[in-house]
């Protein structure tokens, strides 16, 4: 039997993939955020794919959830210690990024 291991970067990928992840991700870099702030901060996304991601980036670590104590009750999402390690990682990929449409922006000018 052959035992492959999955790449590096496909599981960078795989943890973050998805339409709305890097956004969520991206706004938790600022600070914590309310389920409502995410809602404003990226209108088109539903509140069901919302709270999907959410739960995924929990799963994978990434985010903590915080209950406060009172009623109505208060939901905080922000990134955990271990998410923070991806910060340096997107911040490269961010910058890749914007070369890459500054450069596809040139191509199609010319």
């Amino acid at each position: 039997m052959i035992h492959t291991r999955e790449c590096p970067i496909e599981t960078v990928i795989n943890v973050l993939g998805g339409k709305w992840k890097p956004m969520i991700y991206w706004h938790l870099i600022e600070s914590t955020k309310r389920f409502s702030d995410l809602e404003r901060l990226i209108p088109a996304v539903s509140q069901k794919m919302l709270t999907q991601h959410l739960r995924d980036l929990e799963k994978e670590g990434l985010i903590v959830r915080t209950i406060h104590p009172v009623v109505p009750p208060k939901v905080e999402y922000a990134l955990s210690d271990y998410g923070k390690t991806l910060i340096p990682v997107l911040e490269v990929m961010c910058a890749w990024g914007e070369n890459h449409n500054e450069r596809k922006s040139e191509e199609s000018a010319s």
